[in-house]
């Protein structure tokens, strides 16, 4: 059999929708996200300058806002949703609002979560709704709830209005049939989010994946937990639902373990990460008739690797257990080659109030510059179109 591949470095189909000024203006962003020292200054000015009550906002949100959110609310991110539309591409709303620590507050995100998931019901545009339990629950419970800690009184308390809280969101999106992904968060919190992930699963995916839990393989266990997931999904008589991350976490994690004095959970390099990551896609597509996944990453090895695999085994592009989703702002040369073939693709729209979005945009910004070369290929990509249009 021929080796089956797709051209991931055609700019043409990438940056088809991109007039030549949003071109040029997304070239100029880039490079400055590809100077470390500019790109830490210039994000935390931004905060800064908010917290002081300058008016950057318009600023803010006519650059790297609007390079990477869709909007400021659900209504201002329908002309992404219809513009990814006539691309053949999906949008994933992902409200953005961190760092908020209030019942108040968790209960008003709750509530947009939900409001993301009728937004999305009955749109074949929008085919998941996505939330992060910190959105929603405090830190400590869940560092309480994660070590297996004893519950006072209060804790106790907190830890039942964050199950409600998951509960309401995955029972709506069971309701009108909207699946929706419980994002992955650091090691220290993560039980607890895993297992509320499973009991949720457990409950709504009789027929077939509502609710998927995230995997992140660049922790050395997440490859083995996956085959333990697959596992008690399969005897207990539900479908798993997983999507494939590599993590965004490493140097938080890696410094915690130092600092605490415990094995680091992150692989030792990136060739082990690539290694799990890979056999993660090969272990979903084995048990296929009992697995929804998606391969939410901007690896373009990885994503060759799951297009052979489907072309080897006949498998349709447009498979109903299998997606792909990239970041909006991102491998848009993935994305949009993907969607031009018929495969299942879908972006993530982070959207929120500006200045509630600062820190999403920091910590993207954080992690495009830590991640090897992805803002230099991007950047490559920008410049070869720009070339090939005769821009530059």
């Amino acid at each position: 059999m021929t080796d089956f591949t797709l051209d991931f470095q055609d700019t043409a189909t990438a940056f088809s929708d991109k007039s030549d000024a949003e071109l040029k203006e997304k070239y100029r962003l880039f490079s400055m996200l590809n100077s470390p020292a500019v790109n830490a200054f210039g994000t935390r000015a931004a905060k800064l300058a908010l917290s002081l009550g300058l008016p950057v906002k318009g600023l803010i949100k006519s650059t790297i806002f609007e390079q990477f959110c869709g909007g400021e609310n659900i209504d201002e991110c329908s002309r992404v949703i219809s513009r990814l539309a006539a691309s053949g591409i999906g949008t994933i709303l992902d409200y953005s609002v961190e760092g908020k620590s209030t019942e108040e507050a968790f209960e008003a995100t709750k509530n947009e979560i939900i409001r993301t998931i009728a937004r999305a019901k009955g749109d074949p545009h929008v085919p998941f709704s996505v939330f992060k339990i910190t959105g929603i629950a405090p830190l400590g419970t869940l560092e309480r709830l994660s070590s297996k800690k004893k519950l006072d009184a209060k804790s106790q308390a907190k830890a039942e209005r964050i199950h409600n809280r998951v509960e309401e969101i995955c029972s709506y999106a069971a309701s009108i049939d909207q699946p929706v992904f419980i994002d992955a968060e650091e090691s220290w919190i993560q039980d607890a989010i895993d297992r509320l992930a499973a009991e949720m699963m457990e409950r709504f995916n009789r027929d077939r994946a509502i609710v998927y839990n995230t995997f992140q393989l660049y922790r050395v266990d997440r490859l083995q937990f996956l085959r333990n997931s697959r596992r008690e999904a399969s005897a207990k008589g539900y479908i798993l639902g997983a999507k494939l991350v590599r993590g965004a976490y490493m140097e938080k994690e890696r410094d915690r373990a130092a600092e605490m004095g415990y094995p680091s959970p992150i692989q030792d390099d990136k060739a082990a990460t690539d290694h799990d990551y890979n056999n993660a896609i090969d272990y979903c597509l084995k048990h296929l008739d009992k697995v929804a996944f998606v391969n939410a990453t901007h690896n373009e090895y990885s994503t060759q690797v799951l297009v052979r695999r489907m072309h080897e085994m006949n498998l349709p592009n447009d498979h109903p257990n299998i997606h792909f989703s990239q970041l909006y702002g991102m491998s848009d040369n993935l994305s949009y080659v993907l969607a031009k073939h018929g495969y299942n693709v879908a972006k993530y729209v982070p959207y929120g109030p500006v200045e509630d979005a600062v820190p999403y945009l920091i910590r993207r910004a954080d992690e495009n510059t830590s991640t090897a070369g992805q803002v230099s290929r991007e950047l490559d990509l920008i410049l070869r179109e720009l070339r090939r249009r005769g821009l530059k």
